[in-house]
């Protein structure tokens, strides 16, 4: 057992626990990722003013990031 309780088979080898609400992430993620990579034609984007052309996946993956670097910023400050 480790000092918290947990045994190791519930450890990951980053040394977080392995949870349900983890591999629920974990999933939506990837079928977030699988989305993403699914659509790939080319759009038009409107963003306030400019107007560009581009493969919908890169947009849809920069709202990704965006998403996940805010997830992280939110997370950092509950701490």
């Amino acid at each position: 057992m480790s000092p918290r309780g947990e045994s190791s088979s519930t450890r990951s080898r980053a040394g977080g626990v392995v949870t349900p609400g983890r591999i629920a992430v974990l999933v939506l993620a990837i079928l977030a990722l699988v989305f993403i990579f699914e659509n790939t034609r080319r759009v038009k984007i409107r963003l306030l003013i400019p107007e560009v052309t581009m493969p919908l996946y890169l947009a849809l993956l920069a709202v990704f990031v965006v998403g996940l670097c805010c997830g992280y910023v939110l997370r950092r400050r509950s701490r």
